[in-house]
């Protein structure tokens, strides 16, 4: 009994080490002090299903989970902005696509296209971006329901995602943020955006320069 309570607490452990990872970069500060503006942009999404998904091809599900986490991140902006002020603001995204398009940027080919042209044509001063592996869609909501056997089938774990902020003049990586997605995450992206955004915030560079600013303001 003692070897299964210890296994199992190294196991959560591991878990939990993997589960996160916060990159900010030592020049965030010197290289966003001018931001007022940020872009997001739907996820590039690979999709390893486990179960066949009717007609509807790999493409088309995969760009679906992509936009799906670029609304649901700018959901959970515009309601945290309603609660505390950000000293940027977050493009409209159906401004972000249509400018996209005008320039013949789709979700096929947007990654061959840098940090830098991507924010000239979108008028940013910087892009909110990821990645998403998954094998199960996301979107349309995940059974939650958890026992410990999860983590020794490997059942627990739907694929991970990552998020990362680049400043629009210089492409360079300003921070990033690495979550493993499984039964605990979140039932549909949102969900998971939500959870995941609330580990993050006190971590968010955004969230803390506003901080550092309003107590250098109050002196």
């Amino acid at each position: 009994m003692k070897n299964v309570l210890c296994m199992l607490i190294v196991l959560a452990a591991g878990q939990l080490y993997a589960q996160k990872n916060i990159y900010e970069s030592p020049r965030f500060d010197e290289l966003s002090q001018d931001h007022q503006t940020l872009a997001i942009l739907p996820f590039l999404t690979t999709l390893e299903l486990r179960e066949a998904n009717g007609t509807e091809a790999l493409g088309d599900l995969e760009e679906k989970e992509g936009y799906a986490v670029q609304n649901a991140l700018e959901t959970y902006f515009q309601n945290r902005r309603k609660k505390k002020k950000f000293p940027v603001s977050f493009q409209n995204i159906k401004d972000t696509r249509a400018k996209l398009a005008q320039k013949g940027i789709s979700y096929k080919n947007m990654d061959v296209h840098t940090v830098p042209q991507l924010a000239e044509i979108l008028g940013v001063d910087g892009i909110i971006s990821g990645s998403l592996d998954l094998n199960v869609l996301l979107s349309k909501g995940v059974p939650t329901e958890f026992s410990v056997a999860d983590y020794f089938t490997g059942n627990s774990n739907y694929g991970r995602i990552g998020m990362k902020i680049s400043d629009g003049n210089t492409g360079k990586l300003l921070w990033k943020y690495e979550k493993q997605i499984d039964k605990k995450t979140g039932k549909n992206t949102d969900d998971l955006i939500d959870r995941m955004m609330k580990l993050a915030i006190r971590k968010f560079p955004y969230e803390r320069e506003r901080k550092r600013d309003r107590k250098g303001n109050s002196n």
